[in-house]
């Protein structure tokens, strides 16, 4: 991919040196470790840069869509789940239980391009693809919002209907305090936790994951440029990547053991 076809074997044994595959396979490897470490990740095949650079570029664009899918996502789903878990075996919680199971069954693919053949093209409300502006973010934030609402709004009426079952629960009604305050101040918070876990786990996932949206509506991101790195066999930039996807989803992962101690006092985050 480097050299053409028709390279010579002087060439290939110039680019080897350069590449360093002439060195021994542990050394190889030594220097493959270094170069994580300072988050060097070589050149990319396709385009010639720096692969650190192209995805610093497009990691922006990534972020916003993931910020505000699940902006919508956790605005809607946590007091759906837990109006649901509350109104439990009543109307509102079988209407609130099958949509979001539907939600969890459409295919993001097929969702995206549904809003883009009703809404940009017969109804010519939203651009279909591009970056730039809020009417370019609405339609894959949409999209990408949708499995994340049906799953948080499932899981935080489950843990609400855990908590409601709580010796401490029936308690507090058995002190005469109103059910508003109930629900706020003592299910609420602790309802939350095992939610607050999913949360992190999917934007963790979405950050590296939103390959299929971003790239049904050019959404310039980092999944627009895994495909067409894929596209290209540019290994490098496929490499780093894979490799930024997995720092960035450990990261999220703490920060959530650290909203854990902010939540719940009595989580005591390790120093």
């Amino acid at each position: 991919m480097m050299l053409s076809e028709n390279a010579t074997e002087e060439e290939i044994q110039q680019m080897r040196e350069q590449m360093g595959l002439n060195l021994p396979i542990w050394e190889q490897y030594i220097n493959y470790i270094k170069d994580i470490v300072v988050l060097d990740f070589g050149n990319s095949i396709n385009r010639g840069l720096p692969s650190m650079q192209l995805i610093l570029e497009h990691l922006p664009a990534t972020a916003l869509l993931v910020f505000w899918a699940m902006v919508i996502a956790i605005v809607i789903a946590i007091p759906l789940g837990m109006y649901a878990a509350v109104k439990k075996n009543s109307l509102s919680d079988y209407i609130v239980s099958v949509l979001a199971l539907i939600g969890q069954s459409v295919p993001s693919y097929w969702l995206g391009m549904m809003l883009i053949l009703f809404i940009a093209v017969n109804l010519n409300l939203l651009p279909t693809s591009g970056y730039g502006s809020w009417s370019h973010i609405i339609m894959p934030a949409f999209t990408l919002a949708i499995y994340q609402l049906a799953l948080i709004a499932r899981l935080m009426r489950s843990s609400t209907l855990e908590v409601l079952n709580h010796d401490y629960i029936r308690t507090a009604r058995a002190k005469g305090l109103p059910e508003i305050v109930v629900i706020f101040k003592h299910v609420f918070k602790n309802a939350l936790i095992p939610t607050i876990t999913m949360i992190g786990l999917q934007t963790g996932q979405l950050l590296g994951g939103a390959i299929i949206t971003e790239f049904i509506f050019s959404w310039p991101g980092i999944g627009f440029l895994t495909v067409q790195s894929i596209q290209a066999q540019d290994y490098p930039m496929i490499q780093s990547l894979v490799i930024i996807s997995a720092i960035v989803f450990v990261v999220i992962n703490l920060l959530v053991d650290i909203a854990y101690a902010v939540i719940d006092r009595r989580i005591v985050v390790d120093s």
